[in-house]
């Protein structure tokens, strides 16, 4: 359960707009990756309300869960879902802290699969997931948005995840939807909303 939730609060996912989408040109995805990276750099909080939609093949309905996003520079990130249970995943110092409805636990990240999918999330704000070695990344554009895809190169994490999409504005620099399938072919969409860059957050948003 633990593993299902984290992969689906992370990542991102449906591919909604696949086939409105077309590939960006070597100039159009340098200077796209060029832009993020540079305003990334003066990111040094980020919180966000958040929509995440899960569909999974066994299941009539979809899930859907609402919750907040904080970030805090360079690699502090927590997950706090509120609505229609509270459930928090919070990544810090090499360990994930789970608090799911009152029962906390933390698990070691370091070198896990877990740590890698932190990393990406963290490097959605500093712009440098666009380096990260572990996934091959292909640039693509529709009329709204400026689309990242990153596609696992381990078999390791190609276990569990199939493609991670990174949604940005056309006129900003922060992800505003993440979008992931799943080895399984279930997928997860998560829309982030009323946006705060650089705005203090409490130290409370980041333990259990």
């Amino acid at each position: 359960m633990i593993k299902n939730i984290a992969f689906g609060a992370f990542l991102l996912f449906s591919g909604m707009l696949f086939g409105q989408n077309a590939a960006m040109s070597q100039e159009e995805s340098k200077a796209f990756v060029t832009k993020v990276s540079s305003e990334a750099k003066t990111i040094k909080t980020l919180q966000a309300d958040f929509i995440q939609t899960k569909k999974m093949d066994f299941l009539d309905k979809n899930i859907v869960t609402q919750g907040k996003m904080s970030l805090k520079s360079p690699n502090t990130l927590s997950w706090k879902y509120t609505k229609p249970y509270q459930y928090s995943i919070i990544f810090k110092d090499n360990k994930i802290l789970i608090n799911d409805q009152g029962k906390k636990s933390s698990v070691d990240a370091k070198s896990k699969t877990f740590e890698k999918i932190n990393k990406l999330i963290v490097g959605s704000s500093n712009g440098q997931m666009f380096g990260d070695t572990e996934f091959i990344v292909r640039y693509f554009k529709n009329d709204h948005y400026n689309i990242a895809r990153f596609i696992p190169k381990s078999s390791q994490l190609l276990k569990y995840i199939k493609e991670i999409e990174l949604h940005f504005p056309k006129n900003q620099s922060t992800v505003s939807q993440v979008n992931m399938t799943e080895a399984s072919g279930d997928t997860t969409n998560i829309v982030f909303k009323n946006t705060k860059i650089n705005a203090p957050i409490a130290a409370s948003e980041f333990s259990l």
